[in-house]
């Protein structure tokens, strides 16, 4: 799987990236359809300390696009946020290819 990750008002992390790449490619052993990603990083002003790091994903699977978006007060607890809901969108895509 191709993943292209960008950063907005962010600096790039290497470590960010190697955690997101795990998490993806164990979402791609899970469901072989996915052909490849998108991640963004940006932060937003907030007066929330609980929200500002967005983390958005948007996988390209064949007929479509599944995208997820999370704001947290990291950037690892928006990528945990936002792989448990592309793995729910997944199954649910998965289960409906099924019922075919």
């Amino acid at each position: 799987m191709k993943i292209n990750f960008e950063y907005h008002e962010v600096a790039g992390s290497q470590r960010l990236e190697a955690f997101v790449t795990e998490r993806l490619n164990k979402l791609e052993t899970k469901y072989d359809s996915i052909i490849g990603g998108d991640v963004y990083f940006k932060k937003q002003n907030s007066t929330n300390p609980e929200l500002g790091k967005i983390c958005s994903v948007r996988l390209s699977i064949p007929g479509s696009t599944i995208f997820a978006e999370s704001s947290s007060a990291s950037f690892e607890a928006s990528v945990a946020k936002v792989i448990t809901e592309l793995r729910t969108q997944l199954q649910k895509r998965k289960e409906k290819l099924k019922a075919h």
